[in-house]
């Protein structure tokens, strides 16, 4: 069996505790290095689905909804490309869930709203409401008319950052091109979880504009970390002017390994070292061209594999760097990955795990921390698809397989009450709500 191999880290869901997130990773490569077996039997073998969408262990259910083409409560279709997600509390008992959709300009479907931020462009968010018996209430447009929503991150505050994964501009448009757009994007926006109707797109430049992947906010200090999808990325901190107002501005910055001045982490850092930072200001966060990274680098801040997903908890930020890895046969990294860990009390980082093979990690998606502590990983391989379990011992099962086609999972989290938990199948855009026996873990 083979992780994922895009993106690492979205937490979509942040109730969990801090000391149950990373001891499933570390208890995984502690059983590789002894020379375990990392394999183990989960809740038990999966179950062929009669209805050919999602194979699950014996004793669990789902609820499939709001799938791409159906009409939404707000009379719009909804909208291709499920992605990133987070679950809030809803009024009456409900669940909200604020979704990504990653659509570009020239996506077959898109995010039909009443004042989009680029009307070129098809990207965005929708929103649901899941009541207590895990039937769809309502969904509707709640972001519209940006470029490929793909991850972001909850806030302490109960709202969802939403993060372009673009940077095209007026000046990179083409005659004829059907990806142009009309305005600048690589920005975030923020959907609060109980807005009713679409929000206004208010780009939150200060943030930067970059190729954004995913944030994670401190919620003692309010400081927000991004995470950039390139091969040649930074990790970035925003200090907002205000507390809960990132639209208020504030301050960018790239971190910066002290005494290394623009190192490059791809590959051939010893593991568990911590490492001083500091961080380096960025002057212009919203370049006419993408160029923060540039100025950063130019500035000594540290380059990463295309940072990905983050998560925040226990005072520590973890983030993966899909692209990083041990060093190879040629001597640069093998791509399976890497994964981070900064300590924002200490201003350390250390470089927390790096997989050696596929089987050990292999780029996983979205994750998140089951109420049970077991890791949740969205798979998004080149073959059959599955979201794949980390038991707190380091043993990796099967919990969920796409038995509808090869598109990836993407999006899991678990409802205010643990009892559920949500994830999309990307392509067609389909979310299904899944519980069982979530407390009887076996093989764990």
């Amino acid at each position: 069996m083979q992780l994922s191999r895009r993106k690492f880290f979205t937490l979509a869901g942040a109730s969990a505790a801090g000391t149950l997130m990373m001891s499933p990773l570390e208890a995984l490569y502690a059983r590789q290095a002894n020379g375990q077996s990392v394999f183990g039997g989960g809740y038990g073998p999966l179950v062929a689905d009669p209805n050919g969408l999602l194979d699950l262990p014996r004793g669990f259910q789902y609820r499939a909804f709001s799938r791409t083409g159906e009409m939404m409560s707000d009379g719009s279709p909804v909208p291709g490309g499920h992605d990133g997600m987070a679950a809030f509390p809803g009024p009456q008992n409900t669940v909200i869930l604020v979704r990504n959709h990653e659509l570009s300009p020239n996506s077959s479907t898109q995010v039909v709203g009443p004042n989009p931020y680029d009307p070129l462009c098809k990207g965005g968010t929708t929103t649901l409401q899941v009541g207590p018996n895990r039937q769809l209430v309502n969904h509707y447009t709640s972001l519209s008319g940006t470029y490929r929503n793909c991850a972001g991150g909850p806030t302490p505050w109960g709202s969802w950052i939403s993060c372009e994964e673009n940077t095209s501009t007026l000046a990179t448009n083409k005659p004829g091109n059907p990806t142009n757009v009309s305005k600048s994007h690589g920005y975030n926006f923020e959907v609060p979880a109980l807005a009713t109707v679409p929000v206004n797109p208010v780009p939150l430049v200060a943030m930067g504009r970059f190729n954004h992947e995913a944030v994670a906010i401190d919620p003692k200090t309010g400081i927000v970390y991004e995470t950039e999808d390139r091969g040649d990325s930074l990790f970035y901190r925003f200090i907002p002017s205000q507390r809960n107002n990132l639209s208020a501005g504030g301050t960018l910055q790239a971190l910066k390994i002290k005494n290394m001045p623009q190192a490059k982490t791809f590959a051939g850092f010893p593991k568990g070292q911590p490492m001083p930072v500091e961080w380096v200001t960025i002057d212009n966060p919203d370049p006419a061209t993408d160029t923060v990274r540039v100025e950063g680098f130019g500035k000594g801040a540290a380059q990463f594999a295309r940072g990905e997903g983050i998560w925040y908890g226990n005072r520590e930020v973890y983030f993966c760097c899909t692209n990083g890895g041990s060093v190879d046969a040629k001597g640069g990294p093998n791509g399976f990955g890497q994964v981070w860990r900064y300590l924002p009390d200490r201003e350390t980082i250390e470089l927390f795990v790096e997989a050696k093979s596929a089987d050990e990690l292999d780029g996983p998606d979205n994750i998140v921390v089951a109420p049970h502590g077991d890791l949740i990983i969205c798979e998004d391989g080149n073959d059959e698809q599955f979201v794949v379990g980390v038991t707190p011992n380091g043993e990796l099962y099967h919990l969920v397989k796409n038995a509808l086609n090869g598109s990836e999972f993407a999006g899991a989290c678990f409802s205010p009450d643990g009892r559920t938990m949500f994830v999309n199948i990307q392509t067609p855009g389909i979310t299904f709500a899944i519980w069982g026996p979530w407390k009887s873990q076996r093989g764990a």
